[in-house]
Order: structure tokens, then C-alpha cells, then sequence
């Protein structure tokens, strides 16, 4: 039987979890322990395999101190997560995508302790030419 695929919301769901979770430094363990759960569901959850029932999402919203709509920024939209295929704006999900990585949560964390608002311009500037920005 062939595995069916994560819906697309709960992968969106998952992926804030994970970069929520990872801005508090907290393990996977640790949030599973607070939930009484293993680590492995917590991996799944944040995969989007297994989706998060509202009144588990409410207790991780709870332990992650956020409220649950922070879970939902960006989300995809449409029957079943997807997009109605009708011309629309490009999706800020990209960004909340690139966050939710260890790579991007490390980024940010380390440009923002930069103090000098000159520096972090030149390396945006930098990284934009690196890039073929215009």
C-alpha cells in the first residue's frame, strides 16, 4: 500500500512547532516529557506524519507560550492546504519554511545579536549580490 503524503497544513503546523520550539532551545524530549508523549511523536508531529489534535495543539501552545494561532501564520489555504489555483500573491510561507530550520533559526538569532545596523545592512547587501539579487 502506497504512504499517503502529509496534509499540507499539518506540515505548516509541525514546521512552527519545530521552529517555536527551537527558539526556546527546548529538545524534543523535553516537549514530549511536558506533554507525556515520546520524542518520536513529537518528531512526527512536527514532520506532519500524525496530526496534532486541537486540545493537544492548545497544550503545546501552552508549553511553547504562544497562542494557537501563531501555529497557523502562513499556513497554506485552499481545500486540503492547497491553493485554489487562482492567481494569487506569493506566499510568505517561504520564509516561515526557512525559519523553521535549524540553519534559519541559528541565522537569525546570530544577525540579531549584530548591533550595528550599518554591518547587518552590508551583509544583507552582501548575500543579496551572492544571490544575483538586484
Amino acid at each position: 500500500m502506497a504512504k499517503k503524503a502529509p496534509n499540507p497544513i499539518d506540515k505548516h503546523v509541525g514546521s512552527r512547532v519545530r521552529m517555536r520550539r527551537m527558539m526556546l532551545s527546548m529538545s524534543q524530549e523535553k516537549l514530549g516529557d511536558a506533554l507525556g508523549l515520546t520524542f518520536q511523536q513529537v518528531q512526527k508531529y512536527e514532520k506532519g506524519t500524525n496530526r496534532i489534535g486541537a486540545s493537544r495543539l492548545q497544550a503545546i501552545a501552552n508549553i511553547l507560550q504562544v497562542p494557537v494561532s501563531f501555529f497557523f501564520e502562513g499556513a497554506p489555504h485552499g481545500p486540503g492546504g492547497y491553493t485554489s489555483g487562482m492567481s494569487e500573491a506569493p506566499s510568505p510561507a517561504y520564509v516561515s519554511d526557512f525559519l523553521a530550520t535549524s540553519d534559519g533559526l541559528s541565522l537569525t538569532k546570530s544577525f540579531m545579536r549584530i548591533k550595528s545596523s550599518k554591518l547587518r545592512r552590508r551583509i544583507v547587501d552582501l548575500v543579496e549580490q551572492i544571490a544575483g539579487e538586484e
